[in-house]
This record gives structure tokens, sequence and C-alpha cells, in this order.
């Protein structure tokens, strides 16, 4: 059958307990509908409008005009009320409305779509006798229709992509009134985030109990991120099978951002489309989807829930190091001064890495046993110590193996702060493995974090399980696939390279030089990579671009365990350099 498009009105009504009424007097509520509806044609038709879908409590029609949508609705919402007004309270039959202005797919005499889709969802935000409209259809009425409006502000409507201004309509100046919003619930003191019940959109009841399962494991893959408030799923579950908005569940469970998502499926695979929003602007921050085969439904679910899990912490890390930049410096807790360093410190220049350690520093003298402060200055006076920073570098190792000592208590249950503070201490000497047992811990609090998985790679490269460490940083790109949480480039491009697999290791290395232009690692295992591959002439020239860093030859002791790996390293810097070896 041919389809074709075109813009058009659409209306969508329903009854508001229409159940409960059939569950009172099934015939007679049948036929009430039936002598409603017979009184209702000459309202539609007289306004231009064709009814193209009818349900057992609701009706959807079409019309060229937004005018003659609306005029319309608001004729039917009086004629509502006449026949209403003979019937005691609990056999009255209220309608709610909803109408939208937008592209439309015809197929036959039926109307598909966004447009058809968002007049229903408009409907279901309208109170018992209301109507909401759309802000497409506000622009086309307003000032033609003797109606009163008021503007309910942006709404995420359930399933439709973009937010939408909503407008509730009357014929009375009662509707422009102000509309005020229910109490909303403070927000904790760190981010905090509320998973809803996925939408089944499997048109197959039977999936049922895979939706929900998607959400319960995405709910306790969260709950393992320390630093992040999780609403419990008895709370999120209220909300199943409703469509609601965004803004008002932030509000309701006082969280700053909502994950929702939908399941379908489509013979043995099934897809899993989720999407982050901040509750308070209805803003998206993220969304993706995944795919799998249903016959693994649990460990499917477990692979969603991780993957979810990884590229969110790192998503919401990002929206909340913004949202605590645009706070006055007057303002700042701990945790604020925290995010800022975070953010200071991911340009990993020597500016950068000496601001956000002072601001961690001013973190620690406001709360001595702050694990994250100490786990973030720990990783600062580490790049102070192997870039050569610091005028006294002695009392450098000094204060950063103390702040790693106490991080190790402070953040016994946090999997961030266990892995900064053993990352460091297996740097300046303590047993690699006996640290690497302390990550792994950490990584078993949480399996989803995307830096805790990069830093143990980069430990087991130091100790020259070059191939496990390969495995972990692709296990930390897979989590966050689309932000750095470190220098997985150059690591990786470390790994290969001590395997002696030159050219795999200079891709990753060239990918590293591109990112951090003026990080001078890259640039030295680069070099080295090519001096091994015979392409002196390109060796060379990034020795000269080393030489204006001043810095061919690493000024510390190389950290890795196994000497085969230094001298590898150093004898092709030293090719590179035009020395014999």
């Amino acid at each position: 059958m041919a389809s074709t498009r075109r813009l058009a009105a659409i209306l969508a009504a329903d009854i508001v307990g229409y159940s409960r009424l059939m569950g009172l007097d099934e015939t007679g509520t049948a036929q009430a509908v039936r002598d409603h509806r017979v009184a209702a044609d000459p309202i539609i038709a007289e306004r231009g409008g064709r009814v193209f879908k009818t349900t057992g409590d609701g009706v959807l029609i079409e019309f060229a005009s937004v005018v003659g949508a609306v005029e319309c609705a608001l004729a039917l919402q009086r004629l509502a009320a006449e026949r209403n007004a003979a019937l005691v309270g609990d056999r009255r039959m209220e309608w709610r409305i909803g109408i939208h202005l937008g592209d439309v797919l015809i197929e036959g005499d039926d109307i598909l779509g966004d447009g058809v889709n968002i007049a229903a969802r408009l409907e279901g935000m309208a109170e018992p006798n209301g109507i909401c409209i759309s802000e497409d259809a506000f622009r086309q009425v307003r000032g033609k229709v003797e109606a009163e409006f008021a503007d309910m502000g942006e709404q995420c409507l359930r399933n439709i992509a973009r937010p939408l201004r909503v407008y509730r309509v009357g014929s009375s100046p009662a509707a422009s009134q102000t509309i005020t919003a229910p109490a909303a619930l403070p927000l904790p003191d760190k981010p905090s985030i509320a998973v809803l019940p996925f939408s089944n959109m499997s048109g197959d009841p039977e999936q049922e109990y895979f939706a929900d399962g998607m959400v319960e494991e995405i709910i306790t893959a969260l709950s393992r991120i320390r630093w992040l408030f999780v609403i419990a799923r008895n709370s999120s579950f209220t909300y199943k099978g409703q469509s609601v908005d965004v803004k008002q569940v932030g509000r309701e469970l006082g969280v700053r951002y909502v994950l929702e998502g939908s399941v379908r499926k489509a013979g043995s695979r099934v897809r899993i489309t989720v999407q982050l929003i901040e509750a308070e602007t209805g803003g998206h921050l993220w969304a993706d989807w995944f795919d799998g085969a249903l016959e693994e439904v649990f460990e499917l679910q477990d692979q969603v829930a991780t993957s979810v899990a990884g590229v969110i912490e790192p998503a919401l890390q990002a929206s909340e190091i913004r949202r605590v930049a645009r706070k006055p410096t007057s303002d700042l807790t701990v945790y604020d001064l925290c995010l800022r360093a975070q953010r200071l410190f991911s340009s990993l220049g020597k500016d950068g890495i000496l601001q956000a350690l002072a601001l961690l520093e001013k973190a620690i003298g406001r709360d001595p046993q702050y694990g994250p402060a100490l786990g973030w200055a720990t990783m600062c006076r580490q790049f102070v110590d192997v870039n050569g920073w610091s005028e006294d570098p002695e009392r450098n190792r000094s204060i950063v193996m103390d702040y790693a000592r106490r991080a190790l208590v402070a953040g016994e249950e946090d999997a961030a702060t266990l892995t900064h503070a053993a990352y460091v201490l297996s740097h300046f000497g303590e047993d690699n493995d006996t640290m690497l047992g302390i990550v792994d811990r950490a990584l078993a609090l949480n399996p989803s974090f995307a830096r805790g998985w990069y830093l143990s790679g980069t430990m087991k490269s130091r100790a020259g399980d070059h191939d496990a460490a390969i495995e972990r940083l692709e296990i930390s790109l897979r989590l966050s696939p689309r932000s750095r949480v470190g220098s997985q480039p150059l690591v990786l491009g470390q790994a290969y390279f001590f395997k002696r697999q030159f050219d795999e290791a200079a891709r990753h290395l060239q990918t590293a030089i591109q990112e951090q232009p003026g990080s001078p690692f890259a640039h030295r295992y680069l070099a080295a990579c090519y001096a091994h591959m015979g392409r002196l002439s390109e060796a060379r020239d990034l020795v000269e671009r080393l030489r204006t860093m001043a810095a061919v030859i690493p000024p510390n002791p190389l950290p890795f365990r196994k000497p085969e790996d230094c001298q590898l390293l150093l004898s092709g810097l030293r090719l590179a350099m035009g020395e014999t070896e």
C-alpha cells in the first residue's frame, strides 16, 4: 500500500476511568459511549474533522486546521459537561483531550507517525475534562480562538525524543491561573538518579519480565557506584505503565537525573534503548542502544547493565562538573572542590594539574579524611613526580605516600579512591601484586568503573603482563567509548611495544600524540618504536620534538618490573638519537 505524508492537526481523546465505569455497568457504559459519539459526530463534522481510529474508550480525529481542532475540543468538553449534569458522580463520563500539529504518515484510511503519538501523549497529560496542546498547535490558534491558555513549560513525553512546550486550554479564566508544582524533595548531597521501568515495545506481554529484570540489573549496577545516590526499585516501579513527566519524577523522587528506556523484541533478537535525562531541564545527556540474542537472557541483562553503568558514570561526572563550574567560588563544598579539580586534572598539563592539586589540598584541609580528595591529590602528586615538576622531589614523594595510605583507609568501600591510592603506591615501589589485589577488590565493588580498568591495565603493563594489560584497557574503552577516562591509546601503545608488535604499537601511539600533542610520553615510545622498525628518519624527527620538551630520556627510573622492557625502550631511544648500542 502506497503511503504519503502531510501536515495535520491530530486530536486524541479518551474517557477517564473507563475500566472503572465498565466494571460498574458494562452494558450501560458501552451504550453511553455510543450515544456520546452519535452526539459528537455533528460537532466534529462541522469543524472539518475526520475520525480515523476508535478504541473502546478513545478516538483519534484528523483536522486540516488547528483552529478547527481546538474549537472542536472545547465544544466536545461542553457536550460532555451537559450530558454529565444529569448523572451522579461515579457515573459521569469525563474526557481528556490532546492536540498536536505535526507531520503524519497516511496509509489508506489510517494515520501514523509522531504527530499521532504526541497527540496521544498530550491527552495523557490532560486533567479530567481538560485539554492540552503542543506549542506547534498553540502558535496556530493564539488570538484566533476564544479560550484561555496556560503555559505548562517544557515537558518530556514518554518515548518522544525531544521535550515539548505544552499549553493547557480552557474556556474560563481559571485555565490561565498559575500552575503550581507539588513540593519537590530536596536533592541529596551527591549526584542522584532514578531508573524508570522500561517500556515493553515488543507487543509481547511475555517480555515484560525481561524489561523489568533489565531495570533491576541496571539499578544494582549503578548502586555499586559509591558517589551516586540511586533510588530503590520499589520507588522507581511506582511509575510503571504511566506516561510520566521526567521533571515531575525529579521533583517527586528528589533526583537530578532520570534513566529511561525501552525493550523491543524481533524474532530471537532484542534491542534495548536507553537515554539519560537531566530532570530539572529535561535535557538529554546521553542515549544509546544495545542488541543481543534473547536465548542468553541473563547474560544479556548483565552485559547491558554493566555497559550502561560504565557509560553513565563518566556522563554523570561530566554533567556534575559542568554544574559545579557554574557555582560561585564562595559556595563550594568539599565535593565541589573535588569536581573542579577533576576537570583541571583531565587537561594533563602542568598548570591544570597544579591548580587541581591546590583545590584538592584545600578540600583535604576542610575534611582530612575525605577519600576522593585524598585519592585525586595522590594522582596529582604522582604526575608532579613523573614529569619532574617538583622543586623538592623527596618532600613531594613523602606527601604522596602519606596521602595514598590515608586514602586506602578512608576509601575502604570506594572503588575510585582505592584504585588511585593503589596505583600510585605501586608506582612508588610498593609491591605491585599487592596493589593489583586492591584494585581487583575495587573492581569487584564496581565492575563498571572504566577508569579502574584503565589503571589496572597500566599496572599490568608495569608488571610485564602485557596481554592482561591489553585486555583490561579494552574493557575500559568498551565501558567508556565516547569519553576518555585516561590515556588508553598511550598505554595500549606501550603494551604492544613491549610485545614487539611495533606496527600495532605505532598505530595507538600516533592516536595518543593526536590527542595529547604536548605530552612527551607518547613521543618517546613512538620514537623508540620507529627506531626498532628501521624508520630512523621519522624517529629522529620525534626526538627533535622531544628536545623542545627537554624530555628525551625519562627523568625518573622507568617503573617496569622486567629489565628487558626498560632496555627495549632505552635502546630504541638511543637509536633514534643516533647513538650506537
